[in-house]
């Protein structure tokens, strides 16, 4: 190591660690409930498999592997890998940084990164991102070392870096995409053994999934298809659509790193693994829908190129640590004072909110006439049922799918043929045989609008 790089890490793991305990203590004090999506990532975990509906298989097995080891399956607990796995990227970026910068840098992109509104928001909420995010840190790490050395070990060391990413989103693709473009830049060419090798290496990470996929019928693949949206149900212009998924990005990395990654991509051969995902989800943005952290692969390598510009710019450095801090330090108190809401009276955290409350009102219903089957037509519901009365000793069902199955809940769970007796229906949309409701409390939450309403019919009722 450079005497420029050396020095860097005992200040940025102070740091990092720091900001680390700080979260999981408020992620203690944190009264959300689980997301539809991190209950159904729980579900996942209780189960090895190589696949499942929606996503790769990594986010599944860290969860399962976390909470076996805790001994429980508390939100703490599901959530608790999320500030951990943003502190390690922090760190592999910082490593990064140190080698392309020096000393100075490596702390401050620590520092950037790990103060980022998605690390905030990561370190709240489990999420693919933030599993994919220290695998594809890595990969870059690993490349950089191939740039200088060529030798064939960083290039297996990317590869299978890379095809861990990838294990855990699909769009840690991205990465490959920026490889064959750098290859434009002479002192980024890895030559075609090294490229052979990395190839090999990511290949061999991922197969386990893609036999898996072989084998349901690319249901994974197939859902990536369908967020995608035009591929299936045709393309329009949405510029007005494109505009507000670029104006998101600001709420993502914060307005100053953004603009500072934007201004040094002008001569950035590294612009290479930041553009494919903005170019790509943008042009989605444009022809169907696109969610703000769809790009998010872009701001591994935006964060260095942010600091390359930050480092020179006091004043910009200082007011994005000010800007971030908001999100950093407001996003965690809205977990822990629940009670807030607009003026209008819904609460700000309403989606976090309600799903526990109503999932134990279900439960109630079923046990007291007689521990009905469940059976509910929202996968929301569903994934907190799964979640929440996972010891009540009930069974809860899916609607059978019409075609494919829409979600992982009718893959696994569906309504079974020739069920017969009694069921307790969760819906909003009662067949004309389901007869009186029994209301459910949705006041204040995530379903407050939904129309959910309980009905004890029989199993051939829903099958008319």
């Amino acid at each position: 190591m450079q005497s420029s790089e050396a020095g860097w890490f005992r200040p940025a793991f102070a740091l990092v660690l720091g900001l680390t305990l700080l979260r999981w203590a408020i992620l203690l004090l944190d009264r959300t409930d689980l997301y539809v999506d991190e209950s159904q990532y729980w579900l996942w975990g209780q189960e090895f498999a190589f696949g499942y509906y929606s996503k790769p298989p990594l986010i599944g097995w860290l969860i399962g592997a976390v909470t076996t080891l805790a001994g429980s399956d508390a939100p703490f607990w599901v959530r608790m890998p999320g500030a951990a796995l943003h502190a390690i990227t922090a760190l592999i970026l910082g490593a990064w940084a140190a080698r392309v910068m020096g000393r100075r840098e490596a702390i401050l992109t620590a520092a950037v990164y790990a103060t980022l509104p998605m690390a905030a928001l990561g370190s709240l909420l489990i999420s693919t991102d933030t599993v994919m995010a220290p695998f594809y840190a890595a990969a870059l790490y690993w490349f950089t070392r191939l740039t200088e050395t060529r030798a064939p070990r960083f290039a297996v060391l990317t590869g299978l870096a890379i095809g861990a990413a990838f294990m855990a989103k699909y769009v840690a693709f991205y990465f490959l995409i920026g490889v064959a473009l750098i290859q434009l830049a002479p002192a980024y060419r890895i030559g075609l053994r090294n490229g052979a090798l990395m190839l090999a290496a990511f290949a061999l990470v991922i197969s386990p999934n893609i036999i898996w996929n072989l084998s349901h019928k690319l249901t994974t693949f197939s859902h990536t298809v369908d967020n995608v949206g035009w591929v299936r149900g045709g393309a329009g212009l949405h510029p007005l659509g494109m505009l507000e998924f670029l104006i998101s990005q600001a709420a993502v990395v914060g307005p100053v790193v953004l603009v500072a990654m934007v201004v040094a991509l002008r001569r950035a051969p590294l612009s290479a693994f930041v553009l494919p995902p903005l170019v790509v989800v943008s042009l989605q943005a444009l022809l169907g829908v696109a969610q703000a952290n769809w790009a998010l692969a872009a701001y591994f390598a935006g964060t260095l190129l942010a600091v390359q510009v930050l480092r020179n710019h006091r004043g910009w450095l200082t007011t994005s640590f000010a800007v971030n801090a908001v999100f950093c330090i407001g996003l965690p108190l809205l977990t822990i004072f629940t009670g807030l809401t607009f003026p209008n009276g819904k609460p700000l955290l309403d989606r976090q909110l309600g799903r526990t409350a109503m999932s134990q009102q279900i439960i109630a219903l079923a046990h007291a006439n007689g521990d009905l089957p469940v059976l509910a037509e929202a996968r929301d519901v569903l994934a907190d049922l799964f979640y929440t009365g996972q010891n009540a000793g009930l069974t809860y069902y899916a609607p059978r799918p019409k075609a494919r199955p829409e979600n992982h809940y009718e893959q696994r769970y569906p309504l079974p043929e020739g069920l017969t007796g009694r069921l307790l229906l969760i819906t909003s949309n009662p067949p004309a045989c389901a007869g009186e409701p029994l209301p459910l409390d949705a006041r204040g939450g995530a379903y407050a609008k939904w129309g959910l309403a309980a009905y004890i019919v029989e199993a051939a009722c829903v099958e008319q």
